[in-house]
């Protein structure tokens, strides 16, 4: 990559130029995080048995919002409330991917004949 410590790459709003210290300070950061706060969870949703409809997906996101467990990650009494941030272009075929915000552990099957596996999860680090 080109030494930019020497050239004006960058200016601010009132045109004046920023040093390239400040920029070569930036460079090349790469840490653990996401745009969002907290935990995203990257999912799959597929029914078992033919091609989803768009009430059964809607199904599904409800019951994904609805806690049934204490809350604690643990899933000692049942699956814990998510927030659903993100849905794939949705054509009925599976799957569906969804992202959800929490902490817990989401549901298996949030409705009888379907299926949610984790395919990523995205944290803050720590």
């Amino acid at each position: 990559m080109a030494d930019i410590t020497s050239v004006y790459q960058t200016y601010s709003n009132a045109g004046v130029g920023i040093a390239a210290s400040i920029a070569s300070a930036n460079f090349e950061q790469i840490v653990n995080t996401q745009g969002l706060s907290g935990r995203l969870l990257v999912c799959t949703l597929v029914k078992d048995a033919g091609d989803m409809t768009e009430a059964e997906l809607v199904s599904n996101l409800k019951a994904l919002g609805n806690a049934g467990g204490d809350g604690t990650g643990t899933d000692k009494d049942g699956p814990d409330a998510f927030t659903v941030v993100g849905i794939s272009d949705f054509d009925g075929t599976d799957p569906a991917y969804i992202i959800l915000q929490g902490t817990g552990t989401p549901a298996a099957a949030p409705v009888a004949g379907f299926t949610l596996a984790v395919v990523a999860t995205f944290a803050l680090a720590v």
